[in-house]
């Protein structure tokens, strides 16, 4: 049987055994900025990190988080406004003073709580304030937290991100829930974005780590707003078994699958509120000679400044699209090769059609856009990615962000 997906409201609570809250302790000037989620019974934790090398202090902290509590955990405590990266030794003591704060309110050990923080880099956390928000977020715990969880974890981005699904499965009827932030420095090679995701289905931690990996290739992994992958980069995964629902190796595929119809929603959402976006755009490479090949090709014109300003702007600029494939370093076949603008083919075998140029430009007016590259080798490889456009604002928004 086909598992039947329902969409739901709750975001990260949406699955039963789950609690949030936001606060604000004036970590940024104005508005929530610290966030817990906490899980009511043990769970199993899976998480996927930044591949920067320059790797903020909470990203330590967690992995040797998991490495210690064999991937079972109780909770996650975020903060945004201060990214807590680069501030050393010091940084590194207050990333654990989270998890031992977070820990004494919640009743459970250190080990138990990841820690998760977004914002400026070099800035060093103010740890009276934390600590006053951690008391907080902790006695304000409720299953209807989620949404103020999402806006507790923002820094520019223009609305919170939450999503969560009914699955009804050959296993049982099981919840996926999850909330997201990230607008700007956004290229998840796991970018600077968060995710957190729950369910409450019993999963395994190992089994938990191939699922949560799989469906964020598919999704976080396959979005950039700016090519940047930043230092605090985290997916962040929670299984607390609550539901009574046990899922196992066989199972797997229905898991990723279900990880997925959260996941992608919420890195879409990452894109369409990107730093200055004006336009959603979605990059379908196809005919490619193996799936690393669409890949490759698929994240060279999604970070393309040439295509997003192109496509800001509204220029049906076919060669660009070419010019991008052609040096990805994916094989690439311009005799064979083809690029679409919507539904349009501006460009096939060689041959350029611009004449269609008009309806491709009057496409590229819309806010939902849609370009496609046929790599021209034959093969039957494709792969997506998810970008926004480049705009002036964005170059605003970055040379003001510490001024």
């Amino acid at each position: 049987m086909r598992d039947v997906y329902t969409t739901i409201e709750g975001g990260v609570t949406a699955p039963q055994g789950f609690r949030a809250a936001g606060v604000s302790c004036g970590i940024k000037a104005k508005g929530l900025d610290l966030a817990i989620v906490a899980s009511d019974a043990p769970a199993s934790f899976a998480a996927v990190f930044t591949t920067n090398l320059a790797q903020a202090a909470p990203v330590l902290v967690a992995k040797e988080h998991l490495a210690r509590n064999g991937g079972k955990g109780s909770a996650v405590v975020i903060n945004s406004g201060c990214a807590n990266a680069c501030t050393g030794a010091e940084g590194l003591e207050d990333a654990r003073g989270m998890a031992r704060l977070a820990a004494l309110a919640l009743s459970c050990e250190p080990a138990d709580v990841l820690v998760a923080s977004t914002g400026v880099i070099g800035v060093k956390l103010d740890m009276t304030k934390v600590a006053r928000g951690i008391a907080d977020a902790a006695r304000s715990l409720s299953t209807n937290g989620g949404a103020v969880a999402a806006r507790a974890i923002m820094t520019t981005d223009p609305f919170p991100k939450e999503a969560a699904v009914e699955v009804n499965a050959d296993a049982g009827m099981i919840r996926v829930g999850g909330m997201a932030k990230g607008s700007g420095m956004i290229e998840p090679l796991m970018a600077t974005m968060l995710g957190f995701v729950t369910t409450d289905a019993a999963v395994e931690p190992a089994l938990l780590q191939r699922a949560l990996k799989a469906a964020c290739d598919d999704t976080f992994n396959a979005i950039t707003v700016d090519g940047e992958c930043s230092t605090n980069d985290c997916v962040i995964a929670l299984a607390n078994g609550v539901s009574g629902v046990a899922l196992g190796d066989g199972d797997l595929a229905a898991l990723i699958d279900a990880l997925k119809q959260v996941c992608e929603p919420l890195a879409i959402g990452i894109v369409r509120g990107g730093e200055g976006a004006t336009k959603l755009i979605t990059v379908n490479v196809t005919g490619a000679a193996s799936d690393s090949d669409a890949r490759r090709a698929a994240r060279a014109i999604a970070n393309s400044p040439l295509v997003k300003t192109a496509i800001h702007g509204g220029d049906p600029n076919w060669g660009r699209l070419v010019a991008v494939a052609g040096r990805s370093g994916s094989q690439f076949v311009l005799d064979n090769a083809a690029v679409r603008i919507g539904s349009i083919e501006l460009f096939r075998d060689g041959v350029p059609h611009d004449e269609r140029a008009p309806q491709a430009a009057e496409y590229l007016g819309g806010k939902d856009i849609f370009v496609e590259v046929d790599l021209g080798t034959g093969g039957t490889a494709s792969a997506r990615m998810w970008t926004c456009d480049l705009s002036a604002e964005y170059v605003k928004i970055n040379a003001e962000y510490r001024t």
